[in-house]
Parts: structure tokens; sequence; C-alpha cells
């Protein structure tokens, strides 16, 4: 039997263990694909163009290590040049100053606003350069329905689809730094002029569980786009990439990711709160309302 043929008998197998039936999500789009082929397994309106929040910050990480720039280097707080959003709240000091290493970890694991706008400030060319390259980055992607505006995700004018940022964690999981960043559970972040500490913790409660093992993760939220989670983690030994957008509640996202694995492993469909159901029916007319209605399920 040639590796060829061995190739596609055992890809099919896989493929098709697959269950058939799709489980109930309470996210209002998703995807789900095997990282080891990209090919999505599940999706959920994946199509459909959505605000995507601080799931963001893995197309920040991704333009701040293509940019090579030392990772040890210290940098500044720098004021605003643009006004911030009303909920970008940050402890850190405007004009202490961080390495860039550790900017990006408290981006990624904590969400830390301020450190990912300040990733853009230095990066070459300045902030405009940095969110141009965000875009040109998409389309070298293959996101063609993706736009960035800014690299924290706190406006809602940044917007995806399901289906490409599944493309956008296959790109960023080839960095063994953004995998080890976005899975730290507890950081004690360390600054200069003037020196002092400070602790993060990371937004997923499934990083904190071993039995999940977690090797990405990204959250989001804006009222906008709802609970948002993009995570890879192992099902059966295989790593599975979720993409869940515009869930109802803080642990839909969670209870969804659950769902999935469970049908995987057994073909269970799992079941939806009702509260998470109507929030569903809402979106949907809403989608509608503006010339998108959702896709057939």
């Amino acid at each position: 039997m040639t590796l060829l043929v061995s190739f596609c008998l055992v890809m099919g197998l896989a493929r098709a263990s697959v269950p058939e039936s799709k489980p109930n999500l309470a996210s209002v789009n998703a995807a789900v694909a095997y990282a080891d082929d990209g090919e999505l397994i599940l999706a959920k309106n994946a199509d459909r163009v959505v605000p995507i929040a601080s799931v963001t910050k893995l197309m920040t990480a991704l333009v701040v290590l293509e940019a090579g720039q030392p990772l040890g280097e210290w940098l500044e707080f720098y004021p605003r040049h643009l006004p911030a959003a009303a909920n970008a709240y940050t402890r850190i000091r405007e004009g202490s100053e961080m390495r860039r290493r550790d900017m990006l970890r408290i981006a990624l694991m904590s969400s830390e606003n301020f450190a990912a706008y300040t990733l853009a400030r230095h990066y070459p060319g300045g902030y405009e350069a940095f969110v141009a390259a965000m875009n040109a980055k998409a389309r070298a992607l293959g996101m063609d329905d993706s736009r960035f505006v800014d690299p924290t995700g706190l406006s809602s004018d940044n917007r995806s689809t399901a289906a490409d940022l599944v493309k956008l964690a296959l790109a960023v999981a080839e960095y063994p730094q953004i995998r080890e960043y976005s899975t730290t559970r507890y950081y004690t972040g360390r600054f200069r002029q003037p020196r002092y500490s400070l602790a993060f913790g990371n937004t997923n409660v499934l990083v904190h569980r071993d039995s999940w093992g977690v090797a990405l993760s990204k959250t989001g939220y804006l009222d906008e786009a709802g609970r948002c989670l993009v995570m890879m983690a192992e099902v059966d030994g295989r790593q599975v990439i979720n993409v869940l957008l515009d869930s109802f509640g803080s642990r839909s996202p969670v209870g969804d990711a659950g769902r999935i694995k469970r049908w995987l492993q057994t073909g269970a469909l799992g079941r939806v709160a009702g509260a998470a159901r109507a929030y569903e029916r809402r979106k949907n007319a809403q989608y509608a309302a503006a010339g998108d209605a959702p896709a057939a399920q």
C-alpha cells in the first residue's frame, strides 16, 4: 500500500468519525475544524461577517512577531494619540515601560488593551502602519471577509467570520510564543520607570483545566460582538480549533466548547438554555433586518 493511499484512508476514516448530526450551540456563529487539515467539520453561520472584539489580538500578535522586532526590548506606554473607548480601563501607568514579549503575553492571556495598543505604537511606521499590516496579513491568509481598524478589538468595526478566524487560528498556532502566551494561566508583569508589578490572569477558564489541554486561546467581548472564544484543544489525540462568536452569557462559549468535545467523542448533541435560544433568535432577526439572514443549519 502506498504512502498516499494510506494517508487517504486514515483521513477518510477520521472524517467518517465526525457525527452527521450537528450539536446544539449557544453561539450564534461558529466554526470547528481539525488543526491537521483545517477543513471545517462544523459550521453555523460561519460566513457571516460580525464584530470579533478582542479576538482581534490574535492578529495583533501575528503582526508583532512577523515584524521581527526584539522581544526583549523595553517599550514605553505612550499616552493615547486616539480617544480611548469607554471600556478601555487599564491599571498600567502611562510613561512606564515593559518588555515587548511581556506586553504580548498580557495582551493575549489577559486581553490587556493598553498593551496591544502600545505594541502597535512601537511598530515600524507607527500605529497606522500596524493596522495596515493587519489587513495585509488578513488578505495573505485568505481572510477575504475580515477587516481591522485597531489592534485591541475595542472597536466593533473589527469584523470577521468564524470561517476566516479558523484560518487565523491555524496561522498563529505556528508560533510557539503565541501558544505559550495565550495559554499562560497567571502572570506577574514587571514594569520600570517607575518600578512596579501587576498580576494578570487568563480570561479563559478552560486554560486552568489540565483535562482540556488548551494549546491556543483568545476570548473577546463587546456588547455588539457578544461573548467570543477562539481556542485550540485536544480531543482524542487531535487538535481541534473552536471558533465561537456572539454568545449570550459569559459561560456560553465554555459550554459550547464542552458540547463540541462531547459531540466529537460520543455524538451527543447537548442542550442549550432557553435564554440563549431567545438571544439567538433576537440576534438572527437583527441580522435578517440588516440583510443577512441565517444560513440553514
